[in-house]
């Protein structure tokens, strides 16, 4: 079994790739989470860009996906997996789809994963990749994410991968007692920062855990200059 195991990791071109990220991008800028070093060091971050850009996927980068998105770096889905402070029994809502990494990860660090996208055809193909790679606890739906998922809450814990100008007032309504909400606020001009929103007797405390630059949350509840008609 254990030789297997070493021909496995011997015979992955990208393993060293995934190895040094974690080591260089993540321990060193405090990512220190065991669990979402292991879920990142898992997770072959190769099968969730397009073919062309496999040789950039340990890069600390975003990169292009289809239909003009982009999967986020690798920092920053491990910073707001390690902001969600997931200890393995949480059933989390992640509003972003795209490729399907994040929810990979997310599938690594809980018991049960929800995964709203707004483009049809990112959802349909990150379906058939999770499916291919067997993480099963994840399901993808496509929808309009500021509106949360009121069929599967409550959550132990929303991950919003988009900017919205205030918190969408749906995500509160579906968070279990204790919950977090990781979600950046702002905007290009005002600047973004990131905030973890925990949830205590019925009251929201709010963290600012530093700025980032995300593109913006569209839908009823996302940034009004990006609302649909």
């Amino acid at each position: 079994m254990s030789s297997h195991s070493e021909s496995s990791l011997n015979d992955d071109p990208f393993e060293n790739a995934r190895q040094t990220m974690v080591e260089k991008h993540l321990r060193q800028r405090d990512i220190h989470d065991p669990r979402v070093l292991a879920a990142i060091k898992c997770i072959p971050r190769e099968q969730f860009v397009p073919p062309g850009s496999q040789r950039f996927a340990y890069n600390d980068c975003a990169l292009p996906i289809d239909c003009h998105q982009t999967i986020s770096q690798p920092y920053t889905v491990a910073f707001m997996c390690a902001a969600a402070q997931l200890t393995g029994d949480e059933r989390v809502l992640e509003i972003g789809t795209g490729s399907g990494y994040g929810a990979a990860v997310l599938s690594q660090l809980a018991r049960e994963v929800h995964t709203v996208e707004r483009i049809p055809e990112l959802a349909e193909e990150a379906t058939g990749r999770l499916q291919r790679l067997c993480y099963d606890n994840v399901h993808v739906y496509t929808d309009d994410g500021t509106l949360g998922l009121a069929q599967a809450a409550p959550f132990d814990a929303i991950i919003v991968t988009a900017a919205a100008e205030r918190l969408p007032e749906p995500y509160q309504q579906q968070l279990n007692e204790g919950g977090r909400i990781i979600i950046p606020l702002g905007s290009e001009t005002t600047g973004q920062r990131m905030y973890r929103f925990t949830l205590h007797n019925g009251k929201l405390t709010e963290e600012n855990l530093g700025a980032f630059v995300f593109v913006p949350l569209i839908g009823k509840f996302g940034h009004p200059s990006d609302r649909p008609e």
